[in-house]
């Protein structure tokens, strides 16, 4: 194989003073390069594929505010009108007149591009800066942007600007199935003008960020990073932050505001009339009689937040009608039980505003079972201005106290990650215990970092416990961690020594510190009363938690807790039985859009299981199995085609056009004979992970071609990295069907190879391209001494695995799993091999579920329906946007259909990566006896990594004799010609 030119690195053009005259009037958009006056700029419009250089570098907000902390404060507002915009680089762009009821032109702008504005700055200083945004559909995420003055980024924070849409119940009445339970309400965008300053979305930095302006004129630029958005202005003034509480109530007296008398109005805390987040749908509690409404035996929708209400930035606001304008005082029935030792920390706004300082940080303390928690201090309860009729009360969730804390851990492991990293391009992962390595001579400021570390880890801890008010599970950590530093730096001999526990230990300070940023908080009712009416008791006494525990129990004996939703009448027309494996929430969303969608259009009822999936061959062969079977393993449905227990789906005549929503390679595992048994659901394939900043420091690019790799192994071998291939996996149990490897199987099909040979009457794993490919794929362990085991999301965290291929799917727990790496990581598709012409193959194979029609489905016609409903584009956009709004980014659906892919909130720059990847895609065919294909090439690669038999040709082809009996077995087992 020859190389080819490696990936080039993407230079980032700097975008320079702008030369027109005056800010412009709206008109025929401006593209890249060109000035609004018609006449030719220095502005560079710049490649947006990977915006790390232009971030890197760049200072952290702390250290902005610290260069400027004696720049003057100017009180002046100045306003940007969004269409008059100097420039735009990119496509998606468009003036609109009037919208949505809003006055004059507004600025369309898409999920990518670029657009600049020109200002003058009369006076010198700090500016805070917001947006007057219309949140336009798109694909269900937040929109991010990133803020560019005079072409660069200010400092790193302003990279990643977020801005929330807006999110409501779909109907105002809570619908019920026909076993009187409640469904959840399904969440819907209801957009409206909102005007939002630039703030830290990660809650680090409580007030909104400040930017420098010096006098004379800007250019004021905003990149698409995810999400279109409609912009009327901008606008740079001075924030003012809200008074004391004692100032308030003073000025409040002084207007001759009066506290109001006998009144008492009771919220129901499902009742929010907006979210931040669909994540913030209401919940159901059922382990307290103490919440309202209640039932033992029903579910009943009756709080909101819990656990999905844990993240900094989001927000819920509830609506309250109050008969007169007066003063008034709140109060919310809470629970927080979920953190102990620390407590969650909420922001109070009254009709959009922080109404008095303390209610920046009102603080939910953790305690078991549910309580009335007053807005005030001790006993004195605050009281708040409320107009007469509707008023809007939000209560938004930060790290308050925290946050500067939590920071400085995030800063802190960043620190002791780096420094584990040069330990170990020194020592390796495995020091010799009888050298003497002396890493605090060779590494500069070891020790001194060290010590450094353990002073801050040590004054947090001792400032959480002052917090808390005692000892707690959020210091225990912390303390771990410095001890063990103290005892490094004491006896830095032993730092080798104590490599494993130090690694481990920054691994728990990572864990640490992804929940410490959790403040999860549970509302059941919201209150306001006037200052002389007392607030209700919040317990429900023992007596009637024993009542609930007791008829709970009981009830645990009648409820059928695998049926979900509706259940149908036996007597119905049309009726399939649909099993599902996957958990609770998943089933409760798709039995929702059943009922909603399915059934009325169809008019076929649908019986939804949960069941454990294990149990469909004993219920197949009983014949007591579904109609149809969901989220089925890739190698069932033609195993259990060969048995006949399958329907051969080519039998409908419309599947080609049912197919064609898939790429080929996703139906290549459930074709048999000329059939196909199954319709994808998921279909997820290997990427190449890499860490930008660390390849950037070994003066490495990413590898495009194998030698790339090889030669960027030689720089990870030397500095004691690994790059991360695809786990070896052996057997859990005898038998088990393992599938072939990946990144075995990407090789082979790079190369031209294939897995079976004569329509799947023999194995391809003897051909001489199978041979070579396997003595490579070998040759990574014997003679590179690549890991085969090992947790890729933990060392390509800590930088010591800073590239590996893996499933595409842990990019979505990467990005929640390490927030102190974000900007410093990406994909791209796999290195590939050179052909003969010179072009490069990037080929990987997919894994993924499917649906499969059970050859005993009575009505075979309504089954075949629900399995084009469910695989269609707008079901699996829908499900897969329930998925991350239940769940968060972390559970991005990997749907197989190509339309719905596109529809997922992927961030554009990565998604461009992953569908360049898509196009190389290939299937793993599944023939009779293909279970022994896996499993002996497995057999195969331990014979020759781990025996050390040097001889890989002569053992592949040893293995392949097996796997070619037993395909030959299989065959004439099923009546199949040889």
């Amino acid at each position: 194989m020859k190389g080819i030119p490696r990936l080039r690195n993407i230079a980032i053009s700097a975008l320079c003073a702008v030369t027109a005259f005056g800010l412009l009037p709206p008109g025929p958009l401006v593209k890249a390069d060109t000035a609004a006056d018609g006449n030719l700029s220095n502005v560079l419009a710049f490649d947006v594929n990977d915006l790390y250089d232009l971030v890197d570098g760049r200072i952290e907000y702390k250290d902005y505010l610290v260069q400027y902390e004696s720049a003057a404060l100017p009180d002046r507002e100045i306003v940007i009108d969004a269409a008059r915009y100097q420039a735009v680089h990119g496509e998606g762009f468009e003036v609109l007149d009037g919208f949505e009821g809003q006055e004059g032109a507004s600025l369309l702008t898409g999920e990518q591009g670029q657009v600049d504005w020109t200002v003058d700055i009369p006076e010198s200083g700090l500016y805070h800066v917001s947006i007057l945004y219309y949140p336009i559909e798109g694909k269900s995420s937040s929109i991010e942007r990133m803020l560019l003055i005079d072409g660069e980024v200010p400092f790193q924070e302003a990279a990643y600007l977020q801005f929330d849409r807006i999110w409501d119940n779909q109907y105002d009445e809570v619908k019920r199935d026909n076993r009187g339970n409640d469904l959840r309400p399904q969440q819907i965008e209801k957009p409206e003008w909102r005007e939002m300053l630039f703030k830290d979305y990660e809650g680090y930095y409580e007030q909104p960020f400040q930017f420098y302006f010096s006098a004379g004129r800007h250019t004021i630029s905003l990149v698409s990073s995810r999400e279109p958005m409609v912009i009327r202005q901008l606008k740079l003034f001075q924030y003012k932050p809200p008074a004391p509480y004692a100032e308030v109530i003073e000025q409040f007296r002084a207007e001759g505001l009066k506290e109001t008398s006998g009144f008492l109005l009771t919220v129901q805390g499902e009742d929010a009339t907006a979210k931040s987040s669909p994540t913030l749908y209401p919940q159901t509690e059922r382990s307290t009689s103490a919440v309202t409404p209640y039932s033992p035996s029903k579910v009943r929708i009756n709080t909101i937040g819990g656990y999905n209400w844990r993240i900094p930035g989001q927000w819920i606001e509830w609506e309250v009608e109050v008969p007169e304008t007066g003063l008034y005082k709140i109060a919310f029935k809470s629970q927080q039980n979920f953190v102990r030792g620390i407590y969650s920390t909420r922001r109070l706004y009254v009709n959009g505003e922080i109404p008095f300082r303390e209610a920046d940080r009102i603080a939910f303390k953790y305690k078991s079972g549910y309580r009335i928690d007053v807005v005030g201090e001790g006993k004195e309860a605050y009281l708040v201005k409320l107009n007469k009729g509707k008023n809007t009360i939000r209560l938004e969730n930060t790290l308050g106290e925290f946050a500067t804390l939590i920071r400085e851990v995030e800063e802190s492991l960043f620190n002791l990650n780096s420094m584990y990293r040069k330990i170990l391009m020194i020592t390796g992962s495995s020091p010799d215990q009888f050298r003497d390595y002396r890493v605090h001579i060779q590494i500069p400021n070891l020790l001194e970092t060290f010590q450094y570390e353990h002073d801050r880890l040590k004054r947090i801890s001792d400032e959480l416990r002052r917090l808390s008010g005692g000892s707690g599970n959020s210091e225990a950590m912390l303390k771990t961690m410095y001890h063990q530093l103290e005892e490094m730096i004491d006896d830095p001999d032993t730092i080798p020594r104590r490599l494993v526990a130090f690694k481990q230990n920054t691994g728990g300070l990572g864990t640490w510190l992804l929940t410490a940023r959790e403040m999860p908080l549970e509302i059941d009712e919201l209150y306001v009363a006037s200052p002389d009416v007392k607030f209700p008791k919040a317990g429900s006494g023992w007596f009637s938690e024993l009542r609930h525990q007791v008829l709970t129990f009981a009830y645990s004996f009648i409820i059928d807790y695998n049926t979900i939703g509706n259940v149908v009448d036996e007597k119905a027309r049309r009726t399939i039985t649909v099993w599902i494996g996957s958990g609770r929430d998943q089933a409760n969303t798709l039995k929702q859009m059943i009922d909603e969608t399915f059934t009325p259009q169809t008019g076929i009822n649908v019986n939804l299981q949960l069941v454990q999936m294990q149990n469909l061959l004993p219920a197949t062969l009983a014949g007591q199995g579904p109609d149809v079977a969901m989220q089925i393993a890739s190698d069932i449905p033609v195993n259990y085609a060969m048995r006949n227990a399958t329907v051969d789906l080519t039998q409908f005549p419309d599947f080609e056009e049912v197919a064609a929503r898939f790429r080929p390679s996703a139906l290549v595992p459930y074709t048999y004979e000329g059939g196909v048994y199954a319709l994808p659901e998921t279909q997820t394939f290997p990427m190449l992970f890499y860490r930008k900043d660390i390849l950037k420091e070994l003066g490495l690019e990413v590898p495009e071609t194998w030698e790339d790799v090889a030669a960027l192994l030689a720089v990870l071998n030397k500095n004691n990295m690994q790059f991360g291939l695809p786990l070896v996996i052996t057997p859990s149990y005898p038998g088990e069907n393992l599938p072939p490897n990946p990144l075995f199987a990407a090789l082979l099909m790079q190369n031209g190879g294939e897995f079976y040979r004569d329509g799947g009457r023999a194995s391809g794993l003897d051909s001489p391209v199978a041979i070579e490919t396997f003595k490579m794929w070998t040759e990574f362990y014997t003679d590179y001494k690549l890991e085969r085991e090992f947790d890729f999301a933990n060392r390509f965290r800590t930088g010591e695995m800073p590239i590996g291929i893996w499933d595409y799917t842990i990019y979505n727990q990467l990005t929640v799993f390490a927030p102190e790496i974000r900007g410093m990581w990406g994909f791209a598709p796999v290195p590939g091999t050179v052909q003969v012409d010179g072009t490069v193959r990037h080929d990987v194979t997919s894994t993924g579920v499917g649906t499969i029609m059970l050859k005993n489905a009575q009505d075979k016609e309504a089954a075949w329906a629900f399995m084009k409903w469910w695989t269609s584009a707008e079901t699996q956009t829908k499900f897969g946007r329930e998925m991350e709004a239940l769940m968060g980014a972390a559970a991005r659906y990997p749907t197989a259909n190509i339309e719905a892919l596109d529809s997922l909130p992927w961030p554009v720059q990565d998604y461009t990566n992953l569908k360049e990847q898509f196009q190389w895609v290939q299937g793993i065919p599944e023939v009779p006896g293909g279970y022994f294909t896996g499993r002996h090439l497995i057999n195969a690669f331990y014979r020759v990594v781990v025996n050390g038999n040097n001889e890989p040709r002569e053992t592949i082809i040893e293995y392949v004799e097996y796997i070619h009996d037993e395909i030959r077995a299989k065959r004439k087992e099923f009546g199949l010609p040889e």
